[in-house]
């Protein structure tokens, strides 16, 4: 499979007849008033597009492996990168239910782990070449992201600390507990499922993990995942603001307005609060080096740095 270029051809982002894009079809229309919602997803874009060009010296090719976290809704034109432990899995509920021909009403009633099957919904990967860069300069392409902090800890406690998750623990936590612990006991190495958060940390940081393979999904880099660099993403909606952000790229498809974004309403959402409390044991040389490791998601996508970091 040849690789293909995000060419400016690609970046003139979801070309519209007599060359405007139907984002800007939709801003002039009486549908989209100028609002306060537009302007902060066009600062977005531009924050995105500054740190890009500060950053990035060489633009690569992409490549079909880079597109496996893109989901393709081809009825609204739609464009999807998931992240893990980023709302993706009602965010792949509502994939389902608009890309299902009425199989799917309730985004709710999707059981979720039959979100998570892979054949219920198409990636860009499975495309051609031509099909690929046709869905890529002519849909709406958006991804969410998280406060990278908040979000590594949400994935630490969702697969170290839960006691179903046995696939994780076998497969990363005896890993880790070998590498990691001193004198860890036998059960502990059988099991893997008492990870404490500073062995996880050195393991993201041991130079090691990613020589052997790629992080997991759930502790990649978003940058990693989605490539916002070489993808135009047209919206990038944020977890803080969730509900506007889905609602508003909804509307921007022209979704069927009973298709609902899920209300949230987990008690045990990781918050700010509760990843200060984990990076308490963790030594300020060990804090920096993982700044370091997440920096490019913190500038890209505008977080400041975490009030509770001992950086200096």
């Amino acid at each position: 499979l040849t690789p293909f270029s995000a060419s400016e051809e690609m970046r003139s982002t979801w070309q519209g007849k007599a060359g405007r894009s139907p984002l800007q079809a939709l801003y002039e229309s009486d549908q989209f008033e100028q609002s306060s919602l537009q302007a902060v997803h066009q600062q977005r874009r531009e924050l995105l597009s500054n740190v890009c060009s500060r950053y990035t010296r060489k633009r690569r090719l992409l490549q079909p492996d880079d597109l496996r976290h893109l989901l393709v809704d081809d009825t609204h034109g739609l464009l999807y990168c998931y992240v893990p432990k980023v709302a993706c899995t009602n965010w792949k509920r509502v994939m389902m239910v608009l890309t299902g021909q009425g199989k799917y009403q309730d985004p709710l009633e999707i059981p979720a782990h039959e979100a998570h099957v892979p054949s219920n919904l198409r990636t860009l990967s499975e495309y051609s070449v031509p099909e690929i860069n046709y869905r890529l300069r002519s849909y709406l392409k958006f991804l969410f992201v998280r406060e990278p902090f908040e979000r590594l800890v949400s994935a630490y406690r969702n697969k170290f600390t839960l006691s179903y998750n046995t696939a994780f623990h076998k497969r990363y936590g005896t890993k880790i507990i070998r590498r990691h612990r001193q004198e860890p006991s036998d059960r502990a190495l059988e099991r893997g499922d008492d990870v404490r958060f500073e062995e996880f940390v050195y393991y993201l940081l041991d130079p090691r993990t990613q020589q052997e393979e790629p992080f997991n999904e759930h502790w990649e880099r978003v940058h990693s995942l989605c490539h916002p660099c070489i993808i135009h993403y047209d919206v990038v909606g944020k977890y803080e603001t969730l509900a506007e952000d889905a609602n508003y790229i909804l509307q921007l498809v022209g979704a069927d307005t009973s298709v609902k974004f899920p209300a949230s309403s987990k008690t045990t959402r990781t918050t700010d609060d509760m990843t200060a409390q984990f990076f308490q044991d963790i030594s300020p040389f060990y804090q920096r080096r993982l700044f370091n490791l997440y920096k490019m998601d913190y500038l890209l996508f505008n977080y400041s740095i975490p009030s509770y970091l001992r950086l200096r």
